[in-house]
């Protein structure tokens, strides 16, 4: 795999050794400058890590690692990480460490968002992190989060519009962004093509303290009730309508002026969903397009479903089966607000929008502050 976003640069550390035994899902040879960097995005539920090495303007991953660790599970109940999400972690972190001893990096970085945002022992943790892994891993703002996601998706926003709304629907917060495309060619018609990434002026952000994890352990994950998947809903009225009217949206959405690109692991499970995917395939979800009917009868079916009904979906499995009736609350509040009538599906984020940082890859979004 190959991205090709170009961004200012950015901190960055040179790492030490790991101590794990090896697992992942991908693992490629070196690059031709044999120069390797890695992202680590810590989040409410996920752990993951790229490796990878620059090519041609862009990167060719070496490895990369994602696994459920559910590091904020009863953060919203207890105010602080449970000793089980840390040891799930901690095991989780071992692995990361150990690939990035074995591909000799020469950069990393490694962050943490929400959960350690706001877990009250999240100092203890990060120290217990550093003595048991080696890895420092740094808290990052919600701003910082916003950014770096949008860096790493935005070479999917497409011709043809001035403005974009992008979202990363996340475990513990959702992340909502309102930028500008400051190389707009607005009288070009709408590509599905990439052909490099835009030139952006993030205009406004916010940081919506709900997610998948936090909304199905308030309103649990199993058959979910009409009454409680409005309830879900209607907890992102007053933060998204806020935000609407900070900077009118809807406004350039009835003159076609915005698109609006998503990344999450909601949206590319729905992605995978309607198109029917046997198993979970990127090259398939990155970058195509949900028309909202497609986002609704998704929707639809998978509230029809149980727990065990939504498991043996391909692309959900028992480990995500409880969260997705809360993502696509999350999902349907935001089609509700802005009804642009069409998304793009990202899976890609933070992680990639680190390591274009790392790389200091040009400048094409040093428009993003």
């Amino acid at each position: 795999m190959t991205e090709r976003i170009k961004l200012r640069r950015g901190p960055g550390r040179r790492v030490g050794s790991g101590r794990a035994r090896r697992d992942g899902n991908t693992s490629n040879g070196g690059g031709p400058q044999g120069k390797a960097y890695a992202a680590l995005d810590l989040g409410t539920n996920n752990c993951r890590l790229l490796v990878a090495t620059p090519e041609a303007g862009g990167f060719r991953v070496l490895d990369a690692f994602s696994r459920i660790v559910r590091l904020g599970e009863g953060l919203d109940r207890e105010g602080r990480l449970t000793e089980a999400a840390i040891e799930r972690t901690i095991s989780a972190l071992r692995v990361c460490a150990t690939k990035m001893a074995k591909r000799r990096v020469l950069r990393a970085r490694n962050v943490a968002t929400e959960a350690c945002r706001r877990a009250a022992n999240c100092a203890q943790f990060l120290e217990r992190v550093r003595t048991e892994t080696g890895l420092e891993v740094e808290i990052i703002s919600p701003r910082e989060e916003a950014g770096l996601a949008l860096a790493g998706c935005s070479p999917l926003m497409v011709d043809g519009f001035r403005y974009g709304l992008v979202f990363d629907i996340g475990g513990g917060s959702t992340e909502i962004m309102w930028v500008e495309r400051l190389d707009a060619d607005v009288s070009a018609p709408a590509r599905n093509d990439v052909v490099r990434p835009p030139r952006l002026r993030l205009i406004d952000s916010v940081s919506i303290p709900l997610g998948v994890v936090s909304l199905a352990e308030r309103h649990g994950g199993d058959r979910i009730s009409d009454l409680d998947y409005e309830a879900m809903i209607a907890l992102f009225r007053d933060p998204v309508g806020a935000f609407e009217a900070r900077n009118e949206i809807c406004e350039h959405v009835r003159h076609g002026e915005a698109q609006m690109l998503g990344t999450s692991g909601t949206v590319t499970t729905l992605a995978g969903i309607h198109l029917k995917l046997p198993v979970y395939d990127r090259k398939s979800v990155d970058g195509c397009f949900l028309d909202f009917d497609d986002i609704a009868n998704v929707i639809r079916h998978l509230r029809s479903l149980d727990f065990a009904g939504r498991a043996m979906e391909p692309c959900i499995g028992e480990a995500r089966a409880d969260l997705v009736i809360a993502g696509c609350a999350i999902l349907d509040a935001m089609c509700r607000a802005w009804p642009v009538g069409r998304l793009r599906v990202a899976d890609r984020g933070v992680r990639e929008g680190i390591l274009f940082d790392l790389m200091g890859l040009g400048g094409s979004c040093a428009g993003v502050a």
